[in-house]
């Protein structure tokens, strides 16, 4: 049997991430965090990491960004937000990865809305701030 590349695997698992994020975001602003608690949990507990990826760090880097990290290892997926010295998001992109493989897939619309709203919270709470080593 073959395994499916991460080109074949990459809209399936956006949707449902972002599926995940949008429930838990409208959760988190209408106050009721722990509407999801029992399946995904809450959303501050929903990712791993949210760090800034400075310039140099993997040589076919073309921006510096900012990482959702939602999951590691073999698959992980992350969003990244590609932002100017304002740190307003210009880009978005959610990348799946596997053992030597990987895919991105470009946020647009409604969904490119509801992650830059994310987005500013995290810069709200000073996330960005204190990680933003360009």
């Amino acid at each position: 049997m073959k395994t499916e590349t991460c080109d074949e695997r990459v809209e399936r698992h956006y949707r449902d991430r972002i599926d995940d994020i949008r429930n838990l975001w409208e959760a988190h602003c209408e106050g009721e965090e722990d509407r999801h608690s029992d399946d995904i949990g809450t959303f501050w507990e929903y990712g791993l990491d949210f760090s800034c990826v400075p310039m140099g760090t993997f040589d076919d880097m073309e921006a510096p960004y900012f990482r959702y990290q939602l999951s590691w290892g073999g698959p992980g997926d992350e969003f990244r937000f590609f932002t100017g010295p304002d740190l307003i998001p210009y880009k978005v992109e959610y990348w799946f990865l596997d053992w030597f493989d990987g895919a991105r897939w470009p946020v647009h619309g409604e969904d490119l809305e509801l992650l830059q709203e994310v987005f500013d919270c995290f810069n709200e709470c000073g996330m960005t701030a204190e990680q933003d080593s360009r």
